[in-house]
């Protein structure tokens, strides 16, 4: 069994307020169909739960490996995997704000979900999948365009045409607990419910055309703060993904 693990993109990203140690946000993530990694399920003797990949941390960060922790409980699940290990071919840059980690948890999530007959739902697996990381819930709906809320556990289908997205990342660790400590410090506002209920109605591509890089997503100016040389690729028509260091753009056509 394999399956396509695809990145996504902030069209935009707010934030809108606090909720303990988490920021909750406002945004449309929008899947990139060109840009995905692979998981499959291939045959071992190692009797214990293993991923094979090219990973930049170890197996107990890896997100797959959280997800596999809250499902070994399930029926069949430990089995499985006596017989079974995990492979991710990886070509969604790490640590790029595409949620390469987090889609790779949710689609391993879906594949267990169905290969050992859970029958767990969407809103089930979602419950789940909040407890991995905020962006996770998104990637388990399988929707190409969303609105998601909260500290990322409200995702809301967005009806739009799919969308043409073309990435580029740059060889720049962004750390996303600076760019929030930064946001805090020295950018901190919070979207009016006018706004956000603006953004949450209008189109990608509608979006794209009325705000500008700045304007679009809370974190890009933090991002900078901390990075400098990401300025060199704020080119016209290219946007900011969540906390960096990835840019993107839409093709039309």
């Amino acid at each position: 069994m394999e399956k396509k693990s695809y990145a996504k993109v902030n069209i935009f990203l707010k934030i809108a307020g606090k909720r303990d140690n988490y920021h909750e946000l406002v945004s449309r993530f929008v899947r990139v169909h060109s840009l995905y990694d692979v998981i499959s399920f291939v045959k071992t003797q190692r009797k214990a739960f293993d991923i094979i990949g090219d990973f930049g941390c170890k197996l107990e960060s890896n997100t797959v490996y959280k997800a596999y922790n809250l499902l070994k409980e399930y029926d069949g699940v430990e089995e499985f995997f006596l017989t079974h290990s995990v492979k991710v071919e990886k070509n969604i840059p790490e640590f790029a704000g595409l949620g390469g980690g987090s889609s790779n948890a949710a689609t391993f999530l879906i594949m267990i979900n169905e290969v050992c007959n859970l029958n767990l739902s969407k809103d089930e697996l979602c419950d789940i999948a909040v407890k991995i990381g905020a962006d996770v819930p998104f990637f388990v709906y399988e929707y190409d365009s969303a609105n998601v809320t909260g500290i990322g556990e409200i995702v809301e289908k967005f009806n739009e045409d799919v969308l043409d997205i073309e990435t580029v990342t740059p060889k720049i660790m962004c750390n996303t607990g600076e760019i929030f400590t930064l946001f805090r410090k020295n950018y901190y506002k919070q979207v009016s419910q006018e706004e956000a209920n603006k953004l949450l109605s209008m189109k990608s591509l509608d979006i794209i055309s009325e705000y500008d890089i700045k304007k679009a997503n809370d974190l890009y100016e933090p991002a900078i703060e901390a990075k400098s040389e990401l300025a060199n690729y704020a080119n016209k028509n290219w946007y900011f993904s969540g906390s960096g260091s990835s840019f993107f753009r839409i093709n039309n056509g």
